[in-house]
């Protein structure tokens, strides 16, 4: 499991987070920055990302930096983690190794 999990002393948050490479758990969200060889593929894959995001209307907080996207998940409606954000996460990830 490459997901930190910070706060979850349970199975739950593995159970949750066990698919996920390189996502942290703190503050009631999971977060990861993804690094691009430049600038504009960090540009596309935000893109992409915001594209998903919208299809699924779970629109996470993202940053764009010099060849990094920085990406928070978390359900405000909930105030906590739940699977829509587990599943765009994974979709993060699927978009990142394409």
């Amino acid at each position: 499991m490459d997901c930190l999990c910070i706060g979850y002393s349970n199975n739950l948050a593995f159970l949750m987070f066990k698919d996920l490479d390189n996502w942290e758990y703190e503050n009631n969200a999971i977060s990861r920055t993804f690094e691009f060889s430049s600038y504009l593929s960090g540009v596309s894959f935000l893109t992409k990302v915001a594209s998903l995001a919208d299809e699924l209307n779970h629109h996470p907080d993202m940053t764009l930096s010099w060849c990094k996207v920085h990406i928070v998940l978390t359900t405000h409606d909930s105030g906590d983690v739940t699977d829509k954000d587990v599943a765009l996460a994974k979709l993060c990830d699927q978009h990142f190794k394409d």
